[in-house]
This record gives structure tokens, sequence and C-alpha cells, in this order.
């Protein structure tokens, strides 16, 4: 039995999985290794398969697009659809469409969008274009018209408004057109954050760094930037007199297993006694501390576990814990 009082990277239903997988099959198998993509040292995460495709097919990808913020996973409503997150935007892939039009964005303009801001909507000749009601015009009308126009962006769903603090923007379906008076002429139109602000908005933000990939997509092999560590317990509850084992799984930024990370595993035992043990991750990112035994230990205490990892830099603690029971 698996069970898990405190994780501070992840999330639960990993854990009962990552428990299962481990009494049934004795370990978890390593990642395979994919070649066709690209790693961002930036973020740490990985671009694959059609995802990258597409990212590679548009010229401005990095300023339209920006950097991923995860790596590509399901969505968590049921409906089995792959996506992906960068900055700027959301990738979607619907596999019953044709090759080269799998790949759309996600219309996160028009889910963000919230009418009621100071709006000014022009339809100077020359300088304006009218289209869904609304007018893109002077910097706005040449940054769409440069950087994909209706394709890339969509509609305009409003007109150009001032956003608290004096911001001029104006929203598409998926993108918000940002005006920046203090930048040199040319580069005073900016995109916004939609894909970062939707994804803390409506997803878990905890998981911004580390989204668990499709089985599928097996990742490229780079150093991790981050490390997130997870514990758990052979058995939620032991008598006073017995022994205890303790998985640790150590994983980096796009939950690939880290071996050979090093650290230590610390019980608090209910008598006040502290037992300190070491361990290492093997080549799937698990360490074990086989056989904990203790004797004489209070029955209705809980066994506090505090668990530290290290792997080239970086750090990562978690915590978890068991009962004795008579």
């Amino acid at each position: 039995m698996c069970i898990m009082k405190e994780v501070k990277h992840g999330k639960l239903f990993l854990i009962v999985i990552l428990c299962a997988a481990l009494m049934a099959a004795g370990g978890i198998p390593a990642k395979a290794q994919q070649t066709i993509g690209h790693y961002f040292s930036q973020t740490g995460h990985n671009v694959t398969g059609e995802f990258w495709a597409f990212y590679q097919s548009v010229p401005d990808a990095a300023q339209i697009f920006g950097l991923p913020i995860t790596e590509q996973f399901q969505t968590a409503d049921g409906s089995g659809l792959s996506v992906q997150y960068f900055e700027m935007v959301r990738f979607e892939l619907h596999p019953d469409q044709p090759v080269g039009k799998r790949v759309v964005l996600t219309d996160l303009g028009t889910r963000l969008y919230r009418a009621g801001a100071p709006s000014i909507n022009l339809t100077t000749p020359g300088a304006c274009r009218t289209m869904n009601g609304f007018g893109i015009c002077y910097e706005f009308l040449t940054y769409f018209d440069e950087h994909g126009g209706q394709s890339r962006f969509g509609n305009p769903i409003s007109g150009s408004e001032f956003q608290p603090g004096g911001r001029l923007v104006q929203y598409f379906e998926r993108a918000r057109f940002e005006w920046h008076p203090e930048l040199s002429a040319g580069l005073n139109v900016m995109l916004a954050d939609l894909g970062g602000i939707y994804f803390n908005a409506h997803e878990d933000a905890t998981w911004l760094n580390s989204s668990l990939p499709l089985d599928n997509i097996p990742l490229l092999i780079k150093p991790p930037v981050s490390l997130q560590t997870l514990a758990f317990v052979a058995r939620s509850v032991t008598l006073p007199d017995d022994t205890q084992k303790v998985f640790v799984i150590v994983q980096d930024q796009t939950l690939s297993p880290v071996p050979g990370a090093n650290g230590s595993v610390t019980v608090h035992l209910s008598t006040g006694e502290t037992l300190v043990y070491p361990v290492t991750t093997d080549a799937n990112g698990i360490g074990v501390v086989p056989s904990i035994a203790f004797s004489g230990q209070l029955p209705g205490r809980p066994v506090t576990v505090d668990v530290s990892m290290s792997y080239q830099g970086l750090t990562a603690t978690t915590s978890t814990s068991f009962l004795i029971w008579q």
C-alpha cells in the first residue's frame, strides 16, 4: 500500500500510478529517446513531432508563439485532446484532420477577453481595416499583416482598449496586441503572454514547468534545469515493533527520471529518535531504503519521513509519513 501525506512537487494521481507500477512491476521503464524535435534550454521543455513541425513552419515562431512552458500533454477534461502551452499560445493536435492541418492554435483571445475597458474603434480610411466590425489600425495593422494576419491571429474581437495602467491593447481571437511606445519604432507592438495567462487561470499552475508528457511523445535527453522529488512508504500503518520501506522518485522539469541523484531519508520516530539513511536513484530515477527497523513506537502516533535529494547543483525536498498502530 502507498500513501503520500505531503507532496511539494507533482500530483497525487501520479503517486498512485507510480505506486501501482512499482508494486506490480518492480520499477518504472525509462523513456525512449526521441531525435525529431528541439529542446529549449531556456525553459527546460521539448517540442516534438507535429508540434515541432508546425513551430518550424512559422519563420517568426519565437516572436509569435514564444518558448514552450509545458511538455505536450492531454487535457484533463476527458476529451483526449493533446495540447502544449507556449508563452503566447496553446497548440492543439487534431489527428482527425488532414496532414499539415492537424495543429491549430487555441482561441485564447476569445477565452480571455472580457468587455468593459474604455474602447476606441477607429475606421480611419487608409490607416485602418475593418474586420468583424472592428478596425485594425496603424501599427497594429502593420503587425497584423506582417506576421500572418487572420490565419494566425483570427478576427479582431475588440477595438483598441486602454488597460489598467494606460496600456493600449487590442484583442483578436487567438492573440492580444499591446502597444509599447517606450520601445523603438517598428518594435512597438508586442503580443501578450496569453499562453501563460490562460495556463495559470485554467490549469494547475504548479505544473507550469512540469507537465506530464504523453507516453508516445518521448523526450530529448538533455540536462535537467530543475528537480522534483516524490516519496512514499510501502505501508501506511505499521506495528510498534516493525520495519518500513521508503521509495524516492527524482524527476526533472519534464518528469523524466533523473538517475544518480543523491540524498538522504530522515525518519522522525514517534519516540523522538531520528534515523538517517543515504539514498541514490537508479536508471529509472528511483531510490529505495529497503529496511528501516524500529521498536517501542507509540501507538496512534505518526512517523514523519523527510527526503532531500540533489543532482548537479539542483535540490528538491518532500515529505511523507506513516502511522504506528497496535
